[in-house]
């Protein structure tokens, strides 16, 4: 068990600044930092911030996730993109990783998993980071847990999470999702009922255009005991939640049938929020359902990478189902931002290291 969780060490906005211009000045400090190289006009937040405090004692495995129907548009600000990157980190490599493979899989996840493990963390570094701010779920969450184990190994190596989020920049990219749903490479837990029915608690979060992705995921999810959806709350936008339950009606009421008890919320900020909510519907499950049903926890993380590094934790520590409908192609609106339109917000876990060398539970798990 990772009890430290429950309070890791985190930052927010000019606090991540401050703790990165501290801790990463120490001289003895060697950082690798796994992140994306897309469209994504966040790419390059967090590479930004490091090389100005770490200079050559960086260095980057940027994964350039690669799908057909991707516009012309698209894959030159990607190239753009990945340009600039390489500029930012001259020690750094680029990993194209297919998304789908020729008959229409999904397989980012196994592939993304595969070309990390030729290149393996140096001895020498001290720091693991991963940027999730690009990352899909699909490719992002695989990754996460195999550097997480990784640095979970070593007494001497920290395992951080960083997130640059926006919701109103994350309302000007729409999606047009695969036909073929499936679980996330490491997050499918075997079925092991016996003599006693599964019950499946499905967890999808609500974001704005995602709703007939998480319709086919839905029907896809058998023996379904109940339904909480994740909703944004506190959110930055006061009427965030308000607005996604009048998107989400139909699904809502005629479709999943949810009682409104049954409403699951967690801030927009703070991805601990996120984690300990959904552990302690894990706990109140369990010992619910105890001795009659298998209780089995199955998350779609479709919005906020905020709620979504929620969702992983709360996954890899618990054991948790995920399921996700790989995107086929991304649209994006990329126009200039107006003046009203709210600034990147920036979030930084650390999930493991020396630092919580006075846990008895953080150098592995159970």
């Amino acid at each position: 068990m990772r009890k430290h969780w429950e309070n890791c060490i985190t930052n927010f906005d000019e606090a991540v600044d401050a703790f990165v211009a501290d801790y990463f000045a120490e001289a003895d400090r060697r950082v690798l930092l796994v992140a994306a190289a897309g469209f994504d006009p966040r790419s390059q937040r967090v590479s930004r911030m490091l090389a100005d405090t770490l200079g050559d004692r960086l260095s980057a495995v940027y994964i350039r996730e690669e799908r057909a129907g991707a516009s012309d548009e698209l894959i030159e600000q990607g190239d753009k993109n990945e340009a600039a990157l390489r500029e930012i980190v001259p020690d750094s490599s680029i990993l194209k990783v297919e998304v789908f493979a020729d008959d229409g899989a999904p397989v980012g996840g196994s592939r993304v998993v595969s070309l990390l493990t030729q290149y393996p963390v140096a001895d020498k570094i001290t720091d693991v980071i991963l940027d999730l701010s690009a990352l899909s779920i699909g490719v992002g969450f695989p990754a996460a847990r195999m550097l997480l184990e990784d640095c979970e190994a070593s007494t001497k190596r920290a395992f951080h999470l960083m997130i640059v989020s926006n919701p109103e920049m994350d309302d000007r990219i729409s999606s047009i999702p695969s036909s073929r749903q499936a679980s996330v490479k490491g997050f499918a837990p075997p079925i092991e009922a016996e003599g006693q029915g599964l019950a499946q608690i499905w967890i999808p979060q609500l974001a704005r255009g995602r709703g007939l992705a998480l319709t086919q995921i839905g029907a896809n999810i058998q023996r379904r005991y109940k339904i909480c959806p994740l909703l944004p709350f506190p959110a930055r936008n006061p009427r965030r939640a308000d607005d996604l339950l009048a998107e989400y009606q139909t699904e809502l009421v005629n479709e999943w049938e949810v009682d409104p008890r049954d409403i699951v919320y967690a801030s927009e900020r703070n991805p601990l929020d996120c984690y300990r909510t959904l552990s302690t519907l894990k706990t109140r499950f369990d010992r619910t359902m105890k001795g009659t049903y298998e209780p089995r926890m199955v998350l779609s993380p479709v919005g906020s990478k905020v709620l979504a590094a929620g969702a992983l934790m709360a996954a890899i520590e618990h054991n948790m189902a995920v399921q996700y409908l790989e995107t086929e192609s991304y649209a994006f609106d990329g126009a200039e931002p107006g003046p009203a339109e709210l600034p990147d917000m920036t979030v930084h876990l650390i999930l493991s290291g020396p630092l919580y060398a006075s846990y008895d539970d953080t150098a592995r798990p159970e």
